[in-house]
């Protein structure tokens, strides 16, 4: 799923090529993209753009007319820019909605059968605020407020990054890099932290974010952002099973869990300690390895 440094690079791209542009023509490919009926979603054609805004992991397309479109790509959905003259270049099955402007074609597509991205047309700043989650911006949040949201219920570290109430914009693939530069495990308990630990939990989360932001931006140097992945070769950690951790060359653990993993260095993060893979260590049992020694 596309998070924060994505979200931001998709805004930053669609702000240079759609603001002040008009939506000349709108067409929906997929019955199950839009999740409001009222306004209805013809209200916008005929309007220009006024901004681009965020939303968590929303962008915000705002029109005339205090109307604004909210684009959730969930975790295959994509966005793609065309110049008038420039073949969509996508199969049509990816398809979900085209916004044509005066200057250019925005594709919306998703690569999954199971049809969760979604558009949503609301009216009105508290329509729209009405569908914030209520996490704070990690990029702004005081010590304070960073406290506050972290230990408002005792969960897994990673539970609590990665929850849209908690903290806005943060998903599976930040979570992972986040932890590994705070050197926290991702299975300790928030309430457990240290008033040291949450510090530095709290600066490697603005730091992290900020730095993959400016990297994603330096990639694209200008284009934009056509292979938005949660997996990059700089990555410390995520999506890194068994290569070598960049601090310590320790081979990286993950744990799986439903659609998820959670990806770790022992050594920088655990103290050496394996954490269980709730599939392997229950199927292994006493065989389960329990430190990066043992296995």
């Amino acid at each position: 799923m596309p998070e924060l440094p994505d979200v931001v690079l998709y805004i930053e791209g669609l702000k240079a090529r759609i603001v002040g542009e008009r939506l000349e023509r709108l067409q929906l490919f997929s019955p199950f993209v839009l999740r409001t009926v009222d306004p209805p979603i013809e209200s916008i054609v005929g309007l220009s753009v006024r901004d681009v805004l965020r939303s968590g992991k929303r962008i915000v397309i705002d029109f005339q007319e205090d109307l604004f479109l909210v684009i959730h790509l969930m975790i295959a959905g994509r966005l793609r820019w065309r110049q008038p003259d420039q073949k969509p270049g996508i199969g049509s099955k990816l398809l979900l909605a085209s916004l044509v402007m005066s200057n250019g074609t925005l594709l919306f597509t998703e690569a999954s059968s199971r049809k969760r991205a979604s558009l949503q047309l609301v009216r009105g700043r508290s329509s729209l605020a009405a569908l914030d989650r209520g996490g704070i911006e990690p990029l702004d949040a005081t010590a304070d407020a960073f406290r506050d949201a972290l230990t408002r219920e005792n969960h897994t570290l990673k539970r609590a990054l990665t929850d849209p109430r908690l903290f806005s914009g943060i998903g599976n693939a930040y979570s992972d890099e986040i932890l590994h530069a705070a050197r926290l495990s991702p299975l300790k308990l928030t309430r457990s932290l240290s008033d040291e630990e949450v510090e530095r939990l709290r600066r490697a989360t603005r730091d992290t974010l900020i730095l993959w932001v400016d990297r994603l931006r330096e990639d694209l140097a200008g284009r934009f952002p056509e292979k938005v992945t949660a997996f990059h070769d700089r990555m410390a950690v995520h999506g890194r099973f068994k290569q070598p951790c960049p601090i310590c060359g320790t081979p990286v653990q993950r744990i799986v869990y439903a659609a998820n993993e959670c990806n770790y260095c022992a050594k920088c993060q655990t103290g050496g300690r394996l954490l269980a893979d709730r599939s392997l260590s229950r199927l292994l049992r006493d065989d389960w390895p329990k430190s990066i020694d043992d296995l």
